[in-house]
């Protein structure tokens, strides 16, 4: 199954997306223009607005308000990206060079200021009131989750329930506000495009949960292994080895992610502990209950090409490799 053969309910309007959100990307000012024009071309999967498309294909034809969503739901994403990498003093995405590495800090953040003023007025400009307010809410999320995490992560004692709140919210909001856009830019009955929130949760769920597994997982995974590590962040199969191991390997992890994180041989020691204390699996079997519960909600709607390529997009991003 490749990402092509998913994409063809919606080939021909995905490449009229990508003209759409290269318009809503450009600005008057040449240095602006420079670096939208760079975001742009390093361009992802684009599995954000392939879930706002085939939503919306599920209940009717993709028309001008469902272009709006996809774009809106990107414009945002990106904004948070940028800015995310500001705060993690990030100077790499997906192989590229991120805008603060090259442009600096106060230029990405005024980048990511831009994005989402443009989001914001694609909306307006639209009358897409309600697409704006499913796209705030996960924005609002987003941030939240980003701070519960900082919260938490200072004393590294999240509890399981914590970590799935601050998933739910840092990670799952975004694509679920990216399938209730595209069900509420062809659908008009709020409680199906709430159903479909909550059918986008579930798959965002699913998707951290596989991101978490890259950082523990085998040496053939696209990411190199321990970086969330080396970030002390609190991972489920790292959640799940703390509080099943004896309390002498407890005490010993705790203080590699604490004290010695910046150290390959001991996040290494770290990874082969996690690996052998069953995290590994019991991370794998949250991850495909979520999926499970994902194709359960997206069962409840008409079947159709655009449900078929959802299911599969589903089963891609969780089995990929890198």
């Amino acid at each position: 199954m490749s990402l092509d053969t998913i994409k063809q309910p919606i080939a021909a309007e995905l490449d009229i997306f990508e003209e759409r959100f290269r318009d809503a990307m450009r600005s008057h000012v040449p240095l602006l223009d420079k670096i939208t024009w760079y975001i742009v071309q390093r361009k992802g999967k684009q599995v954000r607005p392939m879930l706002v498309l085939l939503s919306a294909r599920l209940f009717g034809p993709i028309e001008e308000p469902s272009y709006t969503a996809a774009s809106l739901v990107e414009l945002l994403h990106t904004a948070t990206l940028v800015h995310d990498d500001v705060v993690d003093d990030a100077f790499e995405r997906r192989g590229f060079f991120s805008i603060n590495a090259l442009w600096k800090n106060k230029i990405a953040v005024l980048v990511g200021d831009y994005l989402l003023s443009q989001g914001l007025l694609l909306s307006i400009r639209n009358q897409q009131v309600r697409l704006l307010e499913i796209v705030s809410r996960a924005v609002k999320e987003m941030a939240e989750g980003e701070l519960l995490q900082m919260e938490k992560a200072r004393r590294l004692d999240i509890r399981e329930e914590i970590y799935f709140d601050i998933i739910r919210q840092k990670t799952a909001s975004l694509i679920a506000a990216a399938c209730s856009a595209g069900a509420a830019s062809t659908c008009s009955d709020p409680e199906i495009v709430q159903r479909v929130w909550a059918f986008g949760e579930k798959i965002g769920m699913a998707f951290q949960i596989r991101d978490d597994l890259f950082d523990f997982g085998t040496d053939d995974v696209g990411k190199p292994l321990g970086i969330d590590i080396k970030e002390k962040k609190m991972t489920l199969p790292l959640i799940y080895t703390l509080a099943h191991t004896d309390r002498s390997t407890r005490r010993r992890i705790i203080h590699i992610v604490r004290n010695e994180s910046d150290q390959a041989d001991k996040v290494a020691e770290v990874i082969q502990l996690v690996r052998g204390g069953g995290g590994m699996e019991y991370a794998q079997e949250a991850m495909y209950r979520y999926r499970q519960e994902a194709f359960d909600l997206l069962d409840t709607f008409p079947d159709s090409p655009a449900r078929a390529s959802l299911r599969d997009l589903v089963t891609f991003v969780t089995e990929r490799k890198k």
